[in-house]
């Protein structure tokens, strides 16, 4: 249930309606905005009566909530969340662009793209240090090695990290050493993980599942923000469908829905949603065209000879290019980048 206040509604007035609520049974939650404040309830509204607490001083409206998700509703927050990544507020004006290699190879091969992405506008570095892959013979990743590589690439650069979690059993390490906490395509549904990350205090990138529904998707951010942790971005990376002259299907239609029902920043992969290189500046163009609040995009000094992905990874020269093309866009659509 929501309760929207009166842009008259004095905080005696706020408090008022709170305390009432509170007789129910619920937990409130308060969301200031520029014209409303409104008050959320969380538990079970069902005996909560409408009309008594629509006639209470300074109230506006009630509305009763047919969504599952509340804390990332926006009934709840009209608001849009802006969540800070190295100075750059992803859910502002400001496009977010996150650029790196699929997965950390070496401190030259970390480094070298880290200087070349931030040249280029990238507002941070991304790279795999532990590596989900569908094969148990695959590629792993360097694991804790591959954090200290990227620690070493943001000390020399100054560029903010962003880095996927596997296990909890890394989340301490991953709370002290990362900026941002990338939740992967296949765990978004881990519930006991999601719980866990809501106990931090780090920005989540939050990855839609292989073939979830939005609402799905927005229930998984419902976890970590229940658990404490306010600061979720969603990405999409792109569904499983029929399809398979790509790797995946990106679903441009998902930054739409979830703008309407959500007030969390949204960003687009057209890397892994391709699987093709080529692809990728296209389809990170017309995210863009589309509302995403930014990009996170796979570069890589020498595709061919990558240990992960080198087939959907951009080389630097191609990335700088995009970053170029994409400005325009930006200014045309309200943006900036």
């Amino acid at each position: 249930m929501v309760v929207v206040m009166k842009s008259t509604a004095t905080q005696e007035d706020i408090e008022g309606v709170k305390k009432e609520m509170e007789t129910y049974g619920l937990n409130m939650m308060v969301s200031h905005g520029d014209d409303y404040t409104i008050l959320g309830a969380e538990g079970n509204a069902a005996a909560v009566d409408q009309e008594k607490i629509s006639l209470l001083s300074g109230v506006e409206r009630v509305m009763r909530v047919s969504e599952p998700y509340k804390m990332a509703n926006r009934k709840y927050h009209p608001q849009n969340t802006q969540i800070d990544v190295g100075g750059v507020k992803i859910g502002g004006k400001r496009l977010g662009v996150i650029a790196g290699p699929c997965s950390v190879e070496g401190e030259e091969q970390i480094a070298g793209i880290a200087r070349a992405v931030k040249a280029s506008g990238a507002c941070a570095l991304r790279g795999g240090a532990y590596k989900p892959r569908t094969s148990p013979y695959a590629f792993q990743g360097l694991k804790q090695n591959g954090i200290k590589l990227l620690e070493h690439a943001r000390a020399a650069t100054g560029m903010p990290i962003v880095t996927e979690i596997m296990s909890t059993d890394n989340i301490e390490m991953f709370e002290m050493c990362v900026d941002v906490i990338q939740v992967g395509a296949r765990n978004m549904q881990n519930f006991d993980l999601l719980k866990q990350l809501g106990k931090t205090t780090k920005p989540i990138l939050l990855k839609r599942g292989l073939a979830n529904t939005v609402e799905e998707w927005l229930m998984s951010a419902e976890y970590i923000m229940a658990a404490g942790n306010p600061n979720v971005i969603l990405c999409e990376r792109g569904i499983r469908t029929y399809e398979t002259y790509t790797r995946n299907t990106l679903d441009l239609s998902a930054v739409l829905a979830v703008k309407q029902q959500s007030h969390l920043p949204v960003i687009v992969d057209p890397s892994h949603a391709t699987g093709k290189a080529w692809m990728v500046p296209a389809m990170a163009k017309a995210a863009i065209a589309a509302g995403a609040d930014g990009l996170i995009i796979e570069v890589h000094n020498d595709p061919p000879h990558a240990l992960c992905d080198g087939a959907q990874s951009i080389l630097p020269s191609d990335f700088d290019t995009l970053m170029q093309e994409l400005r325009p866009l930006a200014q045309c659509l309200g943006r900036e980048l």
